[in-house]
């Protein structure tokens, strides 16, 4: 008889629900219940009799250690080493079947994210949009879901007006022989020269409205400038491990948004505003202010193109959400968005901007000044060289046959482990001693604990398909403690999936790694009885496992040996 069960038929309650949590003190037991303290407000009983009762009839059940009454009415249950064991693999499995079945939904799940401009590298402020919508975009994937990510390029607007111009006056050589970095200094010579010179903004608005219009020497311009752009941000994204479905840049709506202009204009949601531009106004009590649609010359912008794409992607992949991984600074924008959208009551998913916070740098010299971005490879490359580094001062410990693929590991893996290990709604902090430091919630210290446990079951010659024994009686703590955390997994997953916020996932494997290293340092392994010996390499193994699939899906790569 089940705790619900029994309280029903005890107590004549219809409607009591058991929620279970799994606390991660030993002496609240293996799973913990307040039920006792809310039933007894409605029937009238003292919590203490309640707790009391529940206590005694969990008590005889043969998966049950032992249950015990706590505080003011919770019950704590302790469940014996097999139950415990059982409830492992029946995680396992429910999630697997919750995999499948997502699968058979076959439901489509778009995730818009990194967004790079053309004519510019990728930069360190990249790096939040690109290696969190990666990591959701994993967690999406390993539940089942067919994840389509987008990489939205801005490969169309005024900015490209501002090139054609600076390289119409200031041009050296032929288009195509230019590199990323020379495509760049005529985009901030421009700007410094517009500063001067303020035709120079007028005359890049009617470059980029030729270029709309479709002037063929712009048109071969642009399709040089952009595939020079696309070429170069190839290596940094390898690097991160980031990959796209499609990339879709804004000028491939350029043909889809004279048809929503059109439906809008027909509903009246479009109407002319004071100086001229199409403008969608909101009910008052949205609070947001009109936006523009269409300027006043019949240039499109942004909102035009996100409209139109919006409008495509639902057409497309009829998907479940969309989800558009963008700075919190533009929330006003995506609320304006999405109110209009709603506005022509169109059948929408679930439409989501899933916001990051800014990025503040502990080293000032990361600080970016005026015309002067700071580059996402030299970051990486400087990860690198500081990862060498701490890899020379750890030489008693860290062994390695091939140091520079491991130090671009722990390198680029700690950039990007560093930012998923922090909340995306908050202002994030980049510090180098942080990231790769090797205590605390940080990629070298996931990446050496899995090489530590590799490297046990190397030693142990432990059998990869081995199981659980079903006949052990006795927990050591720590091997308890480490069983409760890798049962929470699939929940964590699902969690962290729900929210769409991948430091929810980081902290679980930071704290299985320190679950981990308490029973290493606590418990014989290798030098166990046989039986004992048997389940510390399968725990071992188990959870090596599960701390490499975690680490993939945030990007991180960890090495069997270190």
């Amino acid at each position: 008889m089940r705790a619900q069960e029994f309280l029903q038929k005890t107590y004549g309650v219809s409607d009591a629900i058991v929620q279970w949590q799994s606390p991660r003190e030993s002496q609240r037991g293996d799973a913990s219940t307040s039920i006792a303290l809310s039933l007894a407000k409605n029937i009238g009983e003292k919590p203490m009799v309640v707790a009391k009762s529940l206590a005694q009839e969990l008590s005889k059940l043969p998966e049950v250690e032992r249950a015990e009454v706590a505080g003011t009415g919770y019950v704590n249950v302790w469940l014996k080493p097999a139950a415990l064991l059982r409830e492992l693999s029946a995680s396992r499995k429910a999630h697997v079947e919750s995999v499948k079945a997502n699968q058979r939904k076959k439901q489509n799940v778009v995730l818009d994210y990194s967004h790079p401009n053309i004519a510019k590298p990728l930069g360190v402020h990249h790096l939040l949009s690109t290696i969190v919508g990666q990591a959701i975009t994993n967690i999406y994937r390993n539940a089942g879901y067919n994840a389509i990510a987008i990489n939205h390029i801005g490969d169309w607007g005024t900015q490209f007006g501002k090139l054609a111009v600076a390289f119409r006056r200031w041009g050296t050589k032929p288009i195509e022989q230019y590199t990323l970095d020379e495509l760049l200094g005529l985009y901030v010579k421009f700007h410094d020269e517009a500063e001067k010179d303020e035709s120079l903004e007028e005359e890049a608005r009617l470059a980029f409205r030729d270029l709309e219009q479709g002037q063929s020497d712009l048109r071969t311009f642009w399709e040089t400038v952009v595939g020079i752009t696309m070429r170069s941000m190839q290596r940094p994204y390898e690097r991160l491990h980031v990959t796209f479905d499609l990339v879709q840049g804004e000028s491939f709506y350029e043909d889809k948004m004279a048809p929503i202009l059109e439906e809008g204009k027909a509903k009246k949601l479009f109407t002319i505003g004071k100086e001229g531009a199409l403008i969608v106004e909101f009910p008052e009590e949205t609070k947001l202010p009109p936006a523009i649609v269409l300027k006043a010359d019949g240039s499109t912008i942004y909102f035009t193109r996100d409209l139109a794409t919006a409008r495509y992607r639902i057409d497309t992949w009829h998907p479940l959400e969309i989800l558009y991984v963008v700075d919190v600074a533009q929330q006003q924008y995506f609320q304006q968005l999405f109110a209009t959208l709603k506005l022509l009551e169109w059948d929408l998913p679930v439409m989501e901007h899933v916001i990051f916070g800014r990025m503040r740098f502990i080293d000032r010299q990361m600080s970016t000044r005026k015309g002067n971005i700071l580059k996402l490879e030299e970051v990486l490359d400087e990860a690198v060289t500081r990862a060498k580094q701490v890899i020379a001062d750890h030489r008693e410990t860290i062994q390695t046959d091939d140091e520079a693929a491991l130090a671009e590991m722990m390198g680029v893996g700690a950039v990007a482990y560093g930012i998923l290990s922090q909340n995306r709604k908050m202002d994030m902090v980049f510090d180098w001693d942080k990231f790769l430091s090797f205590e605390g919630n940080s990629a070298p210290y996931l990446q050496y604990t899995h090489a530590r446990a590799r490297s046990v079951l190397r030693k142990g010659d432990a059998n990869e398909k081995q199981q659980f024994p079903d006949d052990i009686e006795v927990l050591a703590e720590t091997e308890r403690l480490l069983l409760k955390t890798l049962l929470l997994f699939p929940s964590v997953l699902e969690d962290a999936r729900e929210t769409r916020m991948p430091h929810k996932l980081a902290n679980y494997l930071f704290q299985l790694c320190q679950d981990f290293n308490a029973f290493y340092n606590r418990e014989p392994i290798l030098k166990a009885e046989s039986d004992q010996r048997d389940f510390r390499l399968t725990l071992t193994r188990e959870m090596a496992d599960v701390l490499r699939t975690g680490a993939e899906l945030l990007t991180l790569r960890l090495p069997d040996r270190m």
